[in-house]
Order: structure tokens, then C-alpha cells, then sequence
């Protein structure tokens, strides 16, 4: 079998662009530099392609692997023959290989075999292969110690021969296609939990096509009929199943009754729970596999976040009783000081807290300040910027998810263990704000808080995915590899926990590091590692100056050659970016094509530059910071946290975000809020509902001044 073939015409591009990825793949060479560094190899595949790859490539081996189990273990039974190996061979799908396996999979004890065991096989075969009626007197002779009545004996045919029906390959294929396409998907509140249940309210009584349900809906039903609230049914019309199962089972019989019946105890004994399972599972799992994409999108969109940069940064963890812990960093994220104060409990504190503010602002030439926007934020917010601040130094509201998962980590303990948990709390909101892709790859990705039911979602699919999706960013972006932490060191391309810890081990022992070259110095980083890694790393003071670009080491000699051609040295050659001005195509050979030659001249002519766009702040409004300060028709500035398949999610500055449902968001119909709308981006919305008692907001787009 060639799996090239099966996944290039799978994914509608060539045998060779596949091949040459697995290659790669195989020999240990990550995603991100297959992408950006063997574009000749796979023809300019990008990430999405190469990684889809990866995934058919996966499920095709363990397809086949099956395949050859089915096939040993009915060849065990001596039961293999050409045309069922015919039929295994030529199986595509999970489902029509376990199809063919189900006759000869090892049963429990059934009522089929029960009638076996007692001798009516042959009375089962009767019915099924004869077409003349069959009489008392023929039914009489299969009578013995266990069937004493010719009921008894026709019950016991009937079952075996519902149990045939429900393993006939055709049937299953055929009920199958109804149950995805033609099933309806019911439920019915369970009694006496109407006000357990009050938040899947939504969900007590619906009736819907299966086949057109939402992801999120289908999740949030799962969820009431996981937790006990309501009972969940999965069946299209069951006239309809019993009229196609009878085309194919009874034709021209004329034992009609005794296989109609058959057929009517096959469906709803056997073949609709099987079946409404399978249709369950099926859409569950498109389902899982719609959140992990959105939830993929909102955490890159969140990662790529605009970084305010190199800036010294107040950084406050609001508190009402128990304080506001404050924090000043460098422009690295470095800890240079931190305090308690209290300007919330009486205008002595408010007082002397305002003062200590002043003071560290000039001691430690504070750039902006960063403000947690959980409990006390929007009042803590209100409070500073009612200091009269100098107009250089700006005020950020930080989104501080995932901030307390952080503080409380072992990762946390270790670098600031003589610290409270809060203020590493404060300092990991300053440093979102600095760089909210160094900050957050400490945090487990699906503790960001965007998404949709991801604590529902298959965890291995969404790991592994979000897994990708950080490794991409980061690699992306470029690290600063003589101020990386290990954990942001640990996505780079083919480094890893263990390689990361050396790196940061050797950094400290023996200082910055001066050119990509000594990371070969670092233990257990050789030649490959080096490879995969050093394009993605940056060293902003290297004396030579690709050091600092997303160049390869391996192309470091043809840009020499470039710039000497061309009469110059390197370092002029690049600050004048003489590279646009020449013939790139005299310079391709077998190894090197234009692809890498045009991505090595866009580097060139922007040295180092950072993917993510120009830091901008958000200003909510004065003076509104609680839910009950809103009213309807209100126009608010809004951030977007979140994108879901039913809308986005809004902080106004009030501690809850509002919703913007999809049929919100713009004055056309849209199916996909990720078209119109991003995580982090800056919109005016009109506030159209408030429910307090519920704490729900519902948002407008379509109405808001833009």
C-alpha cells in the first residue's frame, strides 16, 4: 500500500510533496522547519498541509493495522475466504472493515447462541434460504429437552436470524447511512432535576436533524445527558429503517411474517442501539473536532497578541481586603521590587498607597503600568488613572487568565519561591503585557480560557493540538535565545524540556551566548537538534548579524558569497539592503531553489522582524465597571477574548464578559464568527440585554458606531 498516494489524492496535492514530508517526518525534523526551511523538498507546503500529513499518515497506519488483525483472526478460525479477503482487502473505512468482522468476532452469550446451542440453526437456515411455507410438522422435528413447543423452536430461529441481520455487512451500511443522515436527536428532561439542571435549560425538550446540529449545541447536550439531567435519543424513522432492511433480507421469500418480525426485533434489539452509538460517537467526534479548531484559533490569535516590548512595567494583582500586590520589572520581566497597598479601605491607605505608586514610578522609571482585569480591577483601573499620571506612562487592562494556574506552578515556585503566590500573580500579569508569548507558553494551553467546552473535547487530540499550534507561534515570532525561559526554550523546533533546561543551565553558568554556533557547546545538543533549532533563535548582539535573523546557519555561506559578489561585506551589505537589487535565480543550484532565496531576501530586507503587530491599548469607559452600571443601547468599547462557533465573547470592562451572538455580529448572515472577528481585537459594541440574575450580556456589533 502506498500511503503517499492515498493522502496526496486525500489532501489534493502531489505523490512527491507527501512523500518527501514523511521523509522528513520520519527522520525526526519538526513541522515549523520543514515549513520554513525544506521548502524545495515539499514544493512550499505550509504548516497546516504538512500536519495534515502527519494525521492521515497516522490514521492510515493504524487503519492497516487493524485491517491485518481482522484478517490474522479470521484466519485463525479457518474461516478466511477469496471473497471476504477480497472484501477486507478492499475496506476504506473503520466502519466497513468492523462490519465484515462481526460474524467472527468472539461472542457473549446471546439468545442467538442460546438457539444454536439448542439446535435451530438448521430450522433459521429454513426460513431464510426456503420459499415455500414451512409447516408444524417441520418446525416439530427440531423440538427436544430445551424447545418443547414449535413457539419456542420459531422464537429461537427468529433470534438467530436477527442476529444475522445485525452482522450482514449491507444492513449495517445501509441503516447506518440513515441513522448519520436522516436521524433525529431528542431530548427529555429527567424528572425532579428541572432546577439542578436550570443552565441546560436550553436543552430539556428539543428535537432537531442530527445532521445539522452545532458543535456547541451537541456538546452542551452531552454535557446534561453525562451529568444525569436529561434522557437522549438518536433514531430516524424507524419505518423507514424496517423497509430497507426488508429489500434487502426478505426479497422473494415467503416466510414473510417470521422475517418481518426478524427484521422488526434485529432493528430495535440489536442494530439501533449499536447504531445509535456509532451516530452519537461520530458526531461527537466532529464535534470534538470543530472545538479543538476554534479553540486552536482563539489560543494563536491570543498567543500572536501584539507585545508592548522592552518597557519597565508597574504591574498590580487587584485586591479589595486583602490589598493590591504591586510589582516593578525591567523590560525583560525581571522582579526589581515589590509591595502591598491598600487603596481601597480607608482614605488614609488610598492616601499612602498613591504615594508609593509615585515613588516607584520615578525610582524605577516605570513605562506603563499593568493591571489584572479580575476582582477589583476596573476599581483599581479607576483609582490610578485618577493619580493624574504623566501622559508617556500607559495603563493596560491585562487579561489575567490562567494567571493563579501559573502562580501556583512548580515552574512559578522555582524562579520566585520566596515570593507570595500573588505576587508571582502580579508579576506574570506584567509580563503578559511585555510579551504575552513568553508569559503564556508557561501556562497549560488549555488553561488560557478561550475556546468552547474544552474540558469536554478528546484531551489527547487537544493537547497534541495545541501542542502544535504554541510550537508554531513561537517559532514564528523568533526567540531571543539569551533571555528565553526554558518553558518558552522548549517549543523552539527541536529542542524540547530536556534541551531547553541545558540551554538556560549553560546561559547562566557560562554566560550570554555570543553566536548560534555555541549552542553546539550546550550537553546532549549535537549537530541535528542544531539544525532544527538555530534558525528559530535569535541573538540580538551577535557580532555577526544573521545571528539575529530567521536566516538559517546552513545558508550563511550564500549570503557571504551574495554580498561578495556584490563588493561589499556583509554587514553594510544587509543595513543597505543591497539584497533587492539582485538576480536571485543565478544563484539557485540542486540544493538551493528560489523559495529559499525569495525568504532569505525578505529576511534581509527586514532583519529580525517580529510577525506580531504594534502593541494598541484599550480604553473601556469611565465609570462603568460593574454589570449593573449597564444599560440597553449603551455604546461601549469592547476587546474580544474569545470566538466560539455561535459568536464571541466581549470584555467591556465590567468583570463579565457579553456575548456577541453570530446573528450579531454583522448586518449579513455569516456562519463563521473567526471570519469577521479576532482574539484580542479592539471593537464598539451596543449593549442590547442585561440579565443580572444570570450575569449574561448580550452584545450587538450591527448597531455600534465603528
Amino acid at each position: 500500500m502506498d500511503i503517499s498516494n492515498i493522502i496526496a489524492n486525500k489532501l489534493s496535492i502531489t505523490q512527491k510533496q507527501v512523500a518527501n514530508s514523511l521523509q522528513l517526518l520520519s527522520e525526526g525534523c519538526t513541522i515549523p522547519f520543514i515549513a520554513r526551511y525544506r521548502k524545495e523538498k515539499t514544493y512550499n507546503l505550509d504548516e497546516v498541509q504538512i500536519e495534515q500529513i502527519q494525521v492521515l499518515q497516522k490514521e492510515i497506519t493504524a487503519f492497516e493495522k487493524r485491517k491485518q488483525f481482522v484478517i490474522a483472526a479470521i484466519t485463525e478460525q479457518n474461516c478466511i475466504t477469496p471473497e471476504i479477503e477480497k472484501l477486507l482487502y478492499a475496506a476504506t473505512t473503520i466502519n466497513e472493515l468492523e462490519d465484515i468482522y462481526l460474524p467472527f468476532k468472539p461472542k457473549r452469550k446471546t439468545r442467538a447462541t442460546t438457539a444454536i446451542e439448542n439446535g435451530l440453526e438448521p430450522l433459521a437456515n429454513l426460513f431464510i434460504l426456503q420459499n415455500s411455507r414451512i409447516s408444524t410438522e417441520q418446525i416439530a422435528k427440531f423440538l427436544n429437552a430445551s424447545i418443547k413447543t414449535t413457539e419456542a423452536a420459531v422464537q429461537g430461529a427468529s433470534d438467530i436470524i436477527a442476529e444475522r441481520i445485525n452482522e450482514n455487512a449491507q444492513v449495517r451500511n445501509v441503516v447506518r447511512n440513515l441513522f448519520l443522515h436522516k436521524a433525529t436527536i431528542s431530548t427529555k428532561l429527567i424528572k425532579a432535576k428541572e432546577q439542578e439542571a436550570i443552565k441546560y435549560k436550553d436543552y430539556f425538550d428539543i428535537s432537531e436533524p442530527i445532521l445539522k446540529i452545532k458543535a456547541h449545541r451537541l456538546m452542551a447536550i452531552l454535557r446534561a445527558f453525562n451529568e444525569g439531567f436529561v434522557k437522549l435519543n438518536v433514531i430516524p424513522n424507524e419505518e423507514d429503517a424496517l423497509y430497507l432492511i426488508e429489500r434487502i433480507i426478505i426479497r422473494n421469500n415467503t416466510n414473510t411474517t417470521i422475517l418481518k418480525t426478524s427484521v422488526a426485533d434485529s432493528f430495535k434489539r440489536l442494530l439501533k442501539p449499536s447504531l445509535e452509538n456509532e451516530t452519537l460517537e461520530y458526531y461527537r467526534q466532529k464535534a470534538n473536532l470543530d472545538s479543538v479548531e476554534v479553540f486552536a484559533d482563539n489560543v494563536k490569535q491570543l498567543l500572536m497578541a501584539a507585545p508592548l516590548g522592552k518597557k519597565n512595567v508597574l504591574a498590580i494583582d487587584p485586591g479589595f481586603r486583602t490589598g493590591c500586590k504591586v510589582v516593578c520589572l525591567d523590560g525583560n520581566g525581571n522582579l526589581l521590587n515589590n509591595e502591598t497597598i491598600f487603596p481601597f479601605l480607608s482614605k488614609e491607605q488610598a492616601a499612602a498607597a498613591r504615594q508609593k505608586i509615585y515613588n516607584k514610578l520615578e525610582v524605577f522609571k516605570i513605562e506603563a503600568i499593568a493591571i489584572g482585569n479580575g476582582t477589583a480591577g476596573r476599581e483599581t483601573e479607576e483609582f490610578i488613572k485618577n493619580m493624574k499620571l504623566p501622559n508617556e506612562i500607559i495603563v493596560v487592562m491585562v487579561n489575567e487568565n490562567g494567571a493563579s494556574i501559573y502562580s501556583g506552578s512548580a515552574e512559578a515556585r522555582q524562579e520566585f519561591g520566596d515570593y507570595d503566590i500573588t505576587v508571582r500573580s502580579a508579576i506574570s500579569i506584567g509580563r503578559r503585557l511585555i510579551d504575552p508569548l513568553a508569559e503564556l507558553v508557561k501556562i497549560e494551553p488549555k488553561s488560557i480560557g478561550v475556546g468552547q467546552y474544552q474540558h469536554d473535547v478528546d484531551a489527547n487530540l487537544l493537547d497534541e493540538k495545541l501542542t502544535n499550534v504554541v510550537s508554531s507561534c513561537v517559532n514564528a515570532v523568533g526567540i531571543n535565545l539569551n533571555t528565553a525561559s526554558k518553558e518558552l526554550l522548549g517549543y523552539v523546533s527541536g529542542i524540547g524540556p530536556v534541551l531547553a533546561k541545558n540551554i538556560v543551565e549553560f546561559r547562566k553558568e557560562n554566560g550570554e551566548f555570543e553566536s548560534r554556533q555555541e549552542l553546539l557547546d550546550v550537553p546532549r545538543l549535537g549537530q541535528f537538534a542544531y539544525t532544527q533549532c538555530a534558525g528559530f533563535l535569535r541573538i540580538p548582539n551577535s557580532k555577526n548579524i544573521l545571528d539575529n535573523t530567521a536566516v538559517h546557519p546552513e545558508r550563511y555561506n550564500l549570503v557571504n558569497k551574495i554580498a561578495k559578489d556584490n563588493n561589499q561585506d556583509l554587514q553594510t551589505f544587509v543595513a543597505e539592503k543591497k539584497i533587492e537589487t539582485i538576480n536571485l535565480s543565478k544563484y539557485v543550484d540542486d540544493e538551493v531553489g528560489l523559495l529559499t532565496l525569495n525568504d532569505v531576501a525578505a529576511e534581509l530586507m527586514k532583519p529580525g522582524r517580529d510577525p506580531r503587530k504594534k502593541f494598541t491599548k484599550i480604553t473601556f469607559a469611565p465609570n462603568i465597571y460593574k454589570v449593573e452600571h449597564l444599560t440597553q443601547g449603551l455604546i461601549l468599547n469592547g476587546v474580544v477574548t474569545n470566538i466560539t462557533s455561535f459568536g464571541c465573547f466581549v470584555d467591556i470592562g465590567v468583570h463579565q464578559d457579553g456575548l456577541v451572538h453570530l446573528s450579531n455580529i454583522a448586518n449579513e448572515y455569516i456562519s463563521n464568527a473567526a471570519e469577521h472577528v479576532k482574539v484580542g481585537q479592539h471593537i464598539k459594541v451596543k449593549v442590547i440585554d442585561i440579565d443580572i440574575p444570570r450575569n449574561r450580556i448580550q452584545l450587538s456589533m450591527k448597531d455600534a458606531v465603528i
